[in-house]
């Protein structure tokens, strides 16, 4: 295709996705700017109330909540787990593939890329996070995968046509971003400076002149493509692709495996990222993996007319905070209007010690004469007004009530009294707001489906890997090499090929092993508690779990004190 008829394709197809995207861009940056930024107050009623004099107080309480859905994912990250599935999958190249995604996962702090996209989903209804390769090392060939995150929610521009919970169907994705025209120049050396231009809000979101710097603005352009490839049987009953047995011949060679029967034909998907500048495509790049990688995650996704919808957590509860807001401005105001307990007297009474009547308000005299028969009167104070209060209070449980998450769920004091009934009531709030957690499981169930289906073209070659346990624990091996023994790292057990076989996965979610080490010590010392016995057997695995200097040593000593262990080893 000419990039000519390329640059025209993508210009139309930025803007219908700008066009199906706008009404929920728009939502979700009133949505950020209204919990986050605290802009609550139209500017007309501010712009009138300031000229008065009068308050606009802005007593924000919906980050408490946002932080409640947020942080208990971070509590309970979902892990994503292979398993092998029909012939030639090997359950320990499963339990490699899976150390594997847990050091791509650190090593590219995924957590972070998790986190803001949930974070952007609870708050404006939808968050991204992507998957890119990058080298291992400056002075190295091999690439690494890396989970990245996506600062901007709003320089992403979906499939329009997609109706799946994630990424899956995507067959064009954009990524808008501006750079300096220094590094523009820099990088396509020749190129001409213009702005991709299009899409609701680009002069607040990406492109022109922030900060005082001149910018030009880019877009990624993402598309999946139908192609036909072709599939190879082996004589030892492998069924793999062309281009797969060809790029690593020597190694199905060196196994003694070899073409059996002709190719048969297969449909599959080709994934091409282009570099685009609003008068140019200034890079094309061929993508490994048969899906775009860039992994949304929804907020609250409701279909209507033909349209989707995405929903924030705050999005209903907006009102209610604005009513919050305007009943506290008026107690306020109100207080500050009140009378400061006047003295009332008839006329003339006040004329003898004139000036420590104007200031008995505010300073402490020892006596004060007055006029006339009778004493003046200090005038009762009439208090805070209840009326305004009580409307505060209402319109601040509107909000738990649209929102499902009440006192205990945010850890005030409730009216229950047992235990029981406050985690009842917390676990009735995490159930009203699972589905943002579940909705990023699902997002992290993509990225892993994404993650192995790229792990055998990015790490095709022969080469040592770092791979982690559940517990952190780091290891190498070695993958895609067709011998065996010492590589200089150890002796090797096994050599993992991970062209062969075909897994699946599953996503779950729970607490950190740091808390799940805290908890089973803790369990495990209730246990000693009320079985004293316990101890000589399970005093290693105490000492395994608590996490304090020297406890590795402590358990090793104990474990030589272990009945059951003594046991085994006279066996």
């Amino acid at each position: 295709m000419k990039h000519s008829d390329l640059l025209s394709e993508a210009q139309g197809a930025f803007a219908l996705a700008c066009e199906v995207e706008a009404e929920n861009r728009r939502a979700a940056a009133d949505d950020i700017r209204f919990a986050r930024l605290g802009e609550q107050w139209s500017a007309r009623v501010m712009a009138e109330r300031q000229a008065e004099g009068r308050p606009c107080l802005t007593i924000n309480r919906l980050p408490a909540f946002i932080r409640q859905v947020v942080n208990d994912a971070r509590q309970n990250k979902p892990a994503i787990v292979c398993h092998p599935v029909g012939d030639w999958a090997d359950p320990k190249t499963a339990e490699l593939l899976n150390g594997l995604i847990r050091h791509i996962e650190q090593s590219s702090d995924a957590e972070v890329a998790y986190d803001t996209a949930l974070d952007f989903a609870v708050t404006g209804g939808f968050g991204y996070f992507r998957i890119n390769t990058r080298y291992a090392d400056d002075d190295s060939f091999h690439q690494d995968l890396a989970i990245e995150r996506v600062a901007d929610p709003f320089s992403v521009y979906g499939d329009p046509f997609a109706t799946g919970a994630d990424s899956a169907d995507w067959n064009q994705a954009f990524v808008v971003e501006s750079l300096t025209r220094k590094a523009f120049e820099a990088r396509w050396k020749g190129a001409e400076v213009c702005d991709w231009t299009g899409g609701e809000g680009s002069e607040r979101w990406g492109g022109g002149v922030r900060d005082g710097a001149d910018r030009v603005r880019l877009a990624e352009f993402w598309r999946r493509e139908t192609v036909s490839r072709s599939l190879l049987a082996l004589s030892d009953g492998q069924v793999v692709a062309q281009d797969v047995y060809e790029a690593q011949k020597a190694l199905f060679d060196a196994a003694g495996a070899r073409v059996v029967g002709r190719p048969r034909p297969a449909t599959s998907h080709k994934v091409t990222q282009y570099i685009l500048s609003g008068a140019e495509v200034l890079e094309t790049v061929d993508w490994a993996g048969r899906y775009i990688p860039i992994v949304p995650v929804y907020g609250e996704a409701i279909h209507v007319d033909g349209a989707r919808r995405l929903r924030s957590l705050v999005r209903d509860a907006k009102d209610p905070q604005r009513m919050y807001n305007y009943w506290r401005t008026a107690s306020t105001e109100l207080v500050a209007l009140a009378p400061k307990t006047p003295f009332i007297g008839r006329r003339g009474a006040f004329d003898t010690d004139s000036a420590k009547w104007a200031s008995a308000n505010t300073q402490s005299h020892a006596f004060i004469e007055y006029d006339g028969p009778e004493a003046p009167q200090r005038q009762p104070y009439a208090g805070v007004p209840a009326g305004a209060i009580q409307e505060a209070l209402n319109a601040s449980d509107d909000m738990k009530a649209i929102m499902g998450m009440y006192d205990a769920s945010l850890g005030a004091r409730s009216n229950e009294t047992s235990g029981k009934a406050i985690m009842v009531r917390q676990r009735e709030g995490d159930v009203s707001t699972f589905h943002y957690i579940d909705n990023l499981s699902r997002a992290i169930r993509h990225a892993g489906r994404i993650l192995i289906d790229l792990i055998p073209k990015v790490y095709a070659a022969p080469r040592m890997v770092r791979i982690l346990g559940a517990g952190g624990e780091a290891n190498m091996a070695a993958i895609n090499q067709p011998i065996s023994g010492s590589l200089g790292v150890g002796s090797l057990e096994k050599i993992y090929d991970l062209s062969v076989g075909r897994y699946d996965l599953t996503v779950s979610a729970g607490p950190s092993f740091t808390s799940r080490r805290e908890e089973a010590a803790s369990q495990m010392i209730e246990l000693i508690r009320a079985y004293p016995p316990a101890a000589p057997l399970i005093g290693d695995l105490l000492a395994k779990n608590l996490d304090w200097p020297g406890a590795d040593e402590v358990a090793k000593r104990l474990a030589t004190l272990n009945p059951g262990r003594q046991v085994v080893e006279g066996r």
